[in-house]
């Protein structure tokens, strides 16, 4: 695939990437007292037109999170506007996260007997754009029609017309059983996986970075995986139900770290692979696995989604650019979520992605 194709791309997107919120509003961000002064501080910024049309319906918290989740769609829908023909089956593939994201949310939603009300603000869509953002096959319409379901059970069958419906159908007699939604969500997650590494197998030599970078994502799922588990001290079958395939990672290899007595045993066997020792050393004194999530996205963020910075003229450029707005809405949503918890900004600044 000739490289000259992204070099629009590029173009494009180094003038999106201009709006990217800087040091100084993210620090101004981290000074609000609230979420209620953190919408004001990014009134100035680019999700000013998004928290105007979200702010007649929701208030405070509900508002910021539904103008993330409507900018989500927006930046998504440029990026994938500004691939070219021959990258846009990988990027739709990577963007499908949002179905599956959506998806999950739902299931969750009716395994809890939450209603409609209470879930469909936080979905990434919004009207009249497709969930998943324009990359999925589900309409914002047909998205409610789902969400009407009185059931999980409703749910699946309702996802039946679409692909996703037919791997959910497999494990709904576990649920029924047992009521756990894991194997449901272990086995999407994994087609979401292998579809997006097969979509990135026919470029022009420089994929290889993102193929591990996506295998890496999928080490910290699982790894997450295992440290909820061994808390809440799981049998090893159930882990196993919960695993996702692709990852640098097999099977196998998890279970027989999950063997460890304890979660510091099981950091200890893996740490030097995924630079957790600080990460180790703070979890003893805070009891908090949160600390090995921040850890793991820092190290994949330095690894892997850096250097794709280093192959602009490529599929690299999309995915740079996508990766980096996903960062930013989680930073702030880091922050909003530590000022509802009083947590120090010291800390919270801790806790963010940066470049």
């Amino acid at each position: 695939m000739p490289t000259s194709q992204y070099a629009s791309s590029f173009g494009r997107l180094q003038a999106f990437s201009l709006n990217l919120l800087s040091k100084e509003v993210m620090q101004n961000l981290l000074k609000s007292k609230d979420e209620g002064e953190m919408v004001k501080v990014l009134e100035s910024t680019w999700y000013k037109p998004e928290i105007e049309k979200a702010a007649s319906v929701f208030k405070q918290s509900e508002l910021l999170e539904v103008a993330l989740n409507r900018h989500l769609v927006y930046i998504n829908k440029l990026a994938l506007e500004a691939t070219p023909f021959n990258g846009k089956s990988a990027v739709k593939a990577y963007l499908s996260k949002w179905d599956i994201y959506n998806i999950e949310l739902i299931l969750s939603a009716k395994s809890m007997g939450r209603p409609i009300s209470e879930t469909e603000s936080f979905l990434v869509s919004s009207r009249n754009v497709p969930a998943g953002i324009s990359a999925g096959n589900i309409s914002h319409d047909e998205m409610k029609l789902i969400l009407s379901q009185t059931g999980v059970d409703g749910v699946v069958n309702q996802l039946v017309k679409f692909n996703y419906g037919t791997i959910l159908m497999q494990h709904l007699e576990t649920y029924q059983k047992t009521g756990d939604l894991g194997p449901m969500m272990s086995a999407l997650q994994t087609h979401y996986y292998h579809n997006l590494l097969e979509s990135l197998k026919f470029f022009q030599g420089d994929e290889g970075t993102i193929r591990d970078l996506f295998r890496a994502e999928i080490d910290k799922k699982n790894i997450l995986s295992l440290l909820k588990a061994k808390e809440s001290n799981l049998e090893k079958d159930l882990v196993s139900r919960h695993l996702i395939d692709g990852g640098k990672l097999t099977k196998n290899e998890l279970l027989d770290i999950y063997g460890a007595k304890d979660v510091i045993e099981i950091v200890g066997r893996i740490e030097n692979r995924f630079m957790l020792v600080n990460a180790l050393i703070q979890y003893k004194k805070s009891k908090s696995l949160i600390d090995f999530e921040i850890a793991l996205d820092k190290f994949i963020n330095s690894e892997y989604v850096k250097k794709l910075k280093n192959i602009a003229l490529s599929i690299g450029t999309i995915f740079y650019f996508i990766i980096n707005t996903e960062h930013e809405r989680e930073n702030i949503k880091r922050i909003a979520y530590g000022k509802r918890y009083n947590l120090s900004s010291e800390y919270l600044n801790s806790l963010l992605l940066m470049e």
